[in-house]
């Protein structure tokens, strides 16, 4: 069993109807059918959304998402339509919330990998394949791959893990047109933000991405490569043959699995709140990923 530790109540704002909680984002829906999105301080680690939350997370990811948007225009639309307040919201929804259009949303996260590591490092030790897609021998913990892969899974609820599936899965339940396109897209953008990163002394490891449908185009939503939808790695400290230091949310997953927690994640008792050095130490790891892409000063 796993899912919301504590599930939180909704915030009421007048105007707006609450339609979802999700791990991280709230999501209503405006007046004029816009979709408002807001991003919580919430984390979530080995499918659970933990007690304690990530003082700025929120903001960091919403204003992350909007630089990249903006990079990334030429290649594919995005559905913000304005990051104003809605009238009567509370004043800390400032900077963690996007005015988005309505998308017919495609069932599919759209994955990208240039580095092996995670559930693709699983697979690859079995079968020298990830999501199906076969790799040269040799290959380790952290390894380049030969070029950027595509490896689509298929979106779970709450608690429940995403799916691995080959791409012909994916061609076979949404078309091979709309398949191709969604490779053919997440490919590109994957490739410009890896150059970028590359600039910045960043490894663009994996990333993820979901896309909807307006009108019959392709619009690119949620978060885009944040340290919540992708690993970062510092360039200078990259070595494979291990685990690699990330801009991300290992370091609660390494206290979790540690025996400092008292956690087993097999049970399905829920995690302990974190200690207040992890927390500290999260929160940091996200600034100094916005700061190290954008240049900008997080204060």
């Amino acid at each position: 069993m796993s899912g919301f530790v504590t599930k939180p109540e909704p915030v009421q704002v007048p105007g707006l109807v609450h339609l979802h909680t999700g791990k991280v984002r709230d999501l209503y829906r405006d007046a004029d059918g816009n979709l408002v999105m807001v991003a919580s301080d919430r984390t979530s680690a080995y499918d659970w959304v933990l007690p304690n939350e990530i003082p700025d997370k929120g903001r960091v990811l919403t204003q992350l998402s909007l630089w990249w948007f903006e990079r990334i225009a030429d290649i594919v639309p995005n559905h913000v339509v304005s990051t104003e307040l809605p009238a009567g919201a509370p004043a800390d929804w400032a900077g963690r919330t996007l005015v988005c259009r309505s998308l017919d949303m495609v069932p599919v996260e759209c994955v990208a990998r240039g580095y092996l590591a995670g559930s693709g490092l699983e697979e690859y030790r079995v079968s020298q394949t990830v999501c199906g897609v076969g790799l040269p021998a040799g290959l380790d913990n952290g390894s380049e791959l030969p070029g950027p892969i595509y490896t689509p899974a298929l979106k779970a609820e709450v608690g429940e893990h995403d799916e691995n599936v080959p791409y012909e899965e994916t061609a076979r339940r949404i078309g091979a047109e709309l398949a191709a396109t969604l490779r053919q897209t997440t490919l590109a953008v994957y490739s410009r933000a890896r150059d970028i990163a590359r600039e910045r002394g960043l490894i663009l490891a994996d990333t993820k991405f979901e896309f909807g449908l307006l009108d019959g185009e392709l619009v690119i939503g949620d978060e885009v490569l944040t340290p919540d939808s992708s690993r970062f790695w510092p360039a200078d400290e990259w070595e494979p043959g291990h685990d690699q230091p990330s801009f991300d949310k290992q370091i609660i997953r390494d206290w979790l699995t540690s025996p400092a927690s008292g956690w087993d994640r097999r049970s399905e008792n829920p995690p302990p709140r974190l200690p207040d050095e992890v927390v500290a130490h999260t929160r940091q790891r996200y600034i100094d990923a916005y700061e190290k892409l954008t240049g900008l000063d997080w204060k």
